[in-house]
């Protein structure tokens, strides 16, 4: 990729601690890779970055927070994909504009979902659910936590796709939700292949398929469940961004920066690989194109689907 040269501005950059806000609260998925790239960040520049977390409102809270900070490179925002592609469709109103208030910088990375179920069901892969959930729609349960969660928006699009019905069952958070299933009382639900692995290995929990485009590495005996609901999808990705009207040349410079600790071989082994997730290699450009695709298959499904946040 050929750069312009950098100017003085950029050169300078960064002469003194960069913040990261994370959206979550801490020991997240979002909140976990900020501080392994922030870590790596201030070895990199030699000035301390500094990890913050402002959780609230569904990513509401930092992400306005963020929106109203200067534009100049110091104060970052590391959240996930819902604050700009499915927050937009699921409040009537936010203190945020996903497109005019900021400058998307770098993709950090991917985890994938897994849909899984409690042993003593019959299912065995994803066609036996959707043969099931045709004989008996609106019959069977599934655990999430909130409307517009990623679980729940994930069965809601495997819905959409497949034509069946099944009826969620709200928790308060993704962990009790996953302990009633491991304890039989809700058959299956939504949730990320890292926290899958450990209750599966154990036999508490039955994998049909994950949400990604192929089949995971690390599992190749996974069948995806677009092998079932072709182009199906389902994962959650972590990026970073920066205020609205922050320099170009500075924009580029951190995503440089970034771009080369979540595609150094080190990181993916020593953090990636062990947590699960895959690296986004792209530019702030390819960012926002991701983000234009991914929020108008979501305004599709929630509006076609009258979905609205519980929070």
């Amino acid at each position: 990729m050929m750069l312009c040269p950098a100017s003085a501005h950029a050169q300078a950059f960064p002469s003194k601690s960069v913040t990261i806000v994370v959206a979550y609260a801490p020991g997240g998925a979002t909140d976990v890779i900020a501080r392994a790239v922030g870590h790596r960040l201030t070895e990199v520049w030699g000035r301390p970055v500094v990890v913050e977390n402002k959780a609230g409102a569904n990513t509401q809270i930092g992400a306005a927070y963020v929106a109203r900070s200067a534009p100049d490179g110091y104060t970052l925002l590391a959240t996930s994909d819902g604050t700009f592609v499915t927050n937009p469709y699921l409040y009537r109103t936010l203190p945020y504009d996903p497109v005019r208030d900021f400058a998307p910088i770098s993709g950090l990375g991917v985890i994938n979902e897994a849909l899984v179920v409690h042993p003593s069901t019959p299912l065995r892969n994803v066609g036996d659910l959707i043969a099931l959930a045709k004989a008996k729609p609106g019959e069977l349960n599934y655990g999430s936590f909130g409307g517009g969660s990623p679980p729940h928006l994930s069965m809601e699009l495997l819905q959409s796709m497949t034509g069946v019905k099944l009826n969620a069952v709200q928790y308060k958070g993704g962990g009790p939700a996953l302990a009633d299933v491991i304890a039989g009382h809700i058959p299956m639900m939504f949730i990320s292949v890292g926290l899958m692995v450990q209750p599966w290995k154990a036999g508490q929990l039955r994998p049909l398929g994950v949400g990604s485009s192929e089949r995971l590495v690390e599992f190749p005996e996974l069948p995806t469940i677009a092998e079932s609901a072709p182009g199906f999808k389902a994962t959650t990705w972590f990026g970073l961004f920066a205020p609205a009207g922050t320099p170009k040349n500075i924009v580029q410079q951190i995503n440089n920066a970034v771009q080369g600790i979540v595609t150094d071989p080190g990181f993916r082994e020593q953090f990636l690989a062990p947590n699960f997730y895959e690296p986004i290699i792209g530019t702030p450009e390819q960012l926002a194109d991701l983000i234009r695709s991914d929020a108008e298959k979501w305004r599709k499904l929630i509006k076609g689907a009258n979905i609205v946040s519980d929070e």
